[in-house]
C-alpha cells in the first residue's frame, strides 16, 4: 500500500518541524517547501529538521511565486497539505505590514489556487491564530467568537481564514482552519517574547547577560505545547466533514508569570534583571486571550498532554543547553 504523501509549507518552523516527526510516526511520505536561501544556509535556516532530513524530501519555492507552488503540487498530488508558512512575528508586522499582509495572505492564496487546478481531493489546514480575535468580545474564545483584529499580522490570518472557507464553501474543497492560540517549545523563534525570556534566564544563570528588557508584563495568553497542537492539526484532517477548530489549553496567563516561572527554574529572581522597554509595547495591544477547545475535545478527542509549567521547564532547559554549548 502506497503511504500517503503530505506537503508541509514552512517545515523549518516551530510547528513544521514537529509536524513533520509527528507524520513520519504515522508513516507518511513527508514533502516540505523552503525558500532557496534555507538550502544555501542549512545550518541556520534548517536546523530545526536536521534530524530528519534524510527522511523527508525538500523543495524550493517562494510563498510569492505561484508558479513555483503550482509546479510542486503538480509534481506531488499530495493528499493532505498543511500551510504553516507565513510572516508570523507579531511585532514585526507593525513595522512591514505591507510584506506580512502580502506574503501571508497571497501565499495562501497560491496554495489553495494550485491545490484547486492539480489537486483539488487534497485536505489543506490553515494556519489560523488566536490574533484574529484581538479585541475580543468575549472570554473565553471559541469558535462563535466574532473577530477583531489589532495587528497586520492578525488581519492577514482572518483573511486566510475566510479565503479558506470560501474555497470550502465555492469549491467543495476538504479545507479548513485551526484557530490555535499561543503555542511555544525548545524550537520557538528567538524573537517571541516566552524564547526571550527562556534564553535571558539561560543566559543570566550562565553568567552571560545581565539583564531581560520586555515590554507589557500584564498581556495575557493561552500557552500550551507545540507538540500538542500539531497533533491537533492531523487530527482535523482525519474527520469525515472538514470544519474549523479553536486549539488552546483553556488557561490564560500573563507574560510575568511566564518569567517568573522560567526565572525560578534557575534559582534568579526576575525582579533584580528586568528592564521594561517601553519600545516593546504594541501600537495597539491585545490584553487577554484564552481559548475554548471544548469543540476539538469533543469532535476529535484532543487533550493537551504537556502542562505549562512543564513547559516553561522544557525551553529553560533547552536553552541552559544550547548557551551552555
Amino acid at each position: 500500500m502506497a503511504k500517503k504523501k503530505a506537503l508541509i509549507t514552512g517545515i523549518t518552523g516551530q510547528d513544521g518541524s514537529y509536524l513533520a516527526e509527528l507524520l513520519l510516526e504515522k508513516g507518511y511520505e513527508v514533502h516540505g517547501i523552503v525558500r532557496r536561501v534555507a538550502l544555501e544556509h542549512p545550518e541556520s535556516r534548517m536546523w530545526r529538521i536536521r534530524g530528519i532530513l534524510d527522511r523527508i524530501r525538500i523543495h524550493s519555492a517562494s510563498m510569492e511565486s505561484y508558479a513555483s507552488l503550482f509546479n510542486i503540487i503538480s509534481e506531488l498530488s499530495p493528499q493532505e497539505c498543511y500551510h504553516l508558512a507565513a510572516q508570523s512575528f507579531v511585532s514585526y508586522s507593525f513595522e512591514d505590514e505591507f510584506s506580512t499582509i502580502n506574503t501571508n495572505l497571497n501565499g495562501t492564496h497560491y496554495v489553495l489556487s494550485a491545490l484547486k487546478r492539480q489537486a483539488p481531493e487534497c485536505r489543506f489546514y490553515f494556519a489560523g491564530s488566536s490574533e484574529m480575535f484581538g479585541k475580543v468580545a468575549e472570554t473565553p474564545q471559541d469558535e462563535h467568537t466574532p473577530f477583531h483584529p489589532r495587528s497586520p499580522y492578525g488581519i492577514s490570518k482572518m483573511a486566510g481564514f475566510e479565503l479558506t472557507r470560501n474555497y470550502r464553501e465555492a469549491y467543495d474543497m476538504f479545507a479548513l482552519s485551526g484557530i490555535l492560540f499561543n503555542h511555544e517549545s525548545p524550537q520557538r523563534g528567538a524573537e517571541f517574547v516566552t524564547r526571550k525570556i527562556t534564553s535571558a534566564a539561560a543566559k543570566i544563570k550562565l553568567g552571560l547577560e545581565s539583564e531581560v528588557r520586555l515590554g507589557n508584563l500584564d498581556a495575557r495568553r493561552d500557552w500550551g505545547h507545540a507538540n500538542d497542537f500539531v497533533r491537533a492539526m492531523w487530527l482535523m484532517l482525519q474527520q469525515d466533514v472538514p470544519e474549523d477548530y479553536v486549539i488552546a489549553s483553556g488557561s490564560s496567563r500573563p507574560v510575568a508569570e511566564f518569567l517568573e516561572i522560567a526565572f525560578d527554574y534557575v534559582g534568579l529572581d526576575f525582579r533584580q534583571h528586568l528592564v521594561i522597554d517601553e519600545t516593546l509595547y504594541r501600537p495597539s495591544e491585545v490584553n487577554v486571550l484564552q481559548g475554548d477547545a471544548s469543540k476539538a475535545r469533543k469532535e476529535l478527542g484532543w487533550e493537551p498532554m504537556i502542562s505549562f509549567e512543564a513547559l516553561v521547564h522544557e525551553m529553560v532547559e533547552g536553552d541552559l543547553e544550547w548557551y551552555s554549548r
